[in-house]
């Protein structure tokens, strides 16, 4: 069995009844690895397709937002994106800033804004779920992929939580 839509064409469901699409998507001047999945086709409607396609079609603004997530979690000493840039700066040490693309004299921001957004998956079958339907995955060095956050996005795509992949 398959599901069409206007924005993803005509996805075909595997074996298992599982559904998974793919593509690059540019932001600015780089690439970002879009995924959408999820188990069981059945658990996937018009309107989440609808919802995803239109996250897609604005993942500056949801760059923008899942940043600003980022940069409020800083009031918390104990937050992953204030652990995550405390480990930045111990492993990099004074090589940090030649990875920043911007020094404005505040690390944690400077930081923020000089992550890359490697990619997002949607998770199609979470869709008005309070589960993440969204997941974005930033880090600060494309090859160390074991140093990434994850900003997880409801329906909305409004940010639920960042974590680490620890």
């Amino acid at each position: 069995m398959a599901i069409e839509h206007d924005y993803f064409g005509l996805l075909e469901s595997g074996p298992d009844g599982s559904i998974f699409w793919s593509e690059n998507v540019e932001l600015g001047d780089q690439s970002v690895t879009v995924d959408l999945t999820a188990p069981d086709q059945d658990d996937v409607s018009e309107a989440a397709l609808d919802v995803a396609a239109a996250l897609i079609s604005s993942i500056e603004d949801i760059d923008r937002s899942a940043r600003n997530g980022m940069v409020n979690e800083l009031n918390d000493r104990t937050s992953e994106v204030t652990e995550y840039i405390l480990q930045q700066q111990e492993t990099l040490g004074e090589a940090l800033e030649d990875t920043l693309v911007d020094i404005s004299g505040d690390v944690q921001i400077d930081v923020i804004r000089s992550l890359q957004l490697m990619s997002m998956t949607i998770l199609a079958d979470e869709h008005g779920g309070s589960d993440p339907f969204a997941v974005l995955e930033y880090a600060l060095d494309p090859d160390a992929t074991d140093d990434v956050l994850l900003v997880n996005l409801d329906s909305d795509g409004a940010v639920l939580s960042v974590t680490s992949a620890d």
